[in-house]
């Protein structure tokens, strides 16, 4: 039985990636979240614990409708 390793198969890729898609606008939404000034800090944790607490989701209600309320942080 030499040789009988099992080669990765590209359905599999197919899966991890369909799984995984979803969750770019979340990952997305915290980096911005973490970027941006709410005016205040309870508003910028709500947003947070929301994305957070509701993944994909979240994400998504986020980039659509809490975006333009936050301005992009100066340094």
């Amino acid at each position: 039985m030499v040789g009988t390793e099992k080669q990765p198969n590209m359905s599999h890729a197919l899966i991890v990636l369909i799984l995984l898609l979803p969750m770019v606008p979340t990952f997305w939404a915290i980096v911005d979240v973490a970027h941006r000034d709410f005016g205040t800090l309870r508003k910028k944790g709500m947003w947070g614990v929301f994305i957070v607490l509701v993944p994909c989701l979240g994400g998504l209600v986020y980039l659509i409708f809490g975006r333009r309320h936050g301005t992009r942080a100066t340094e």
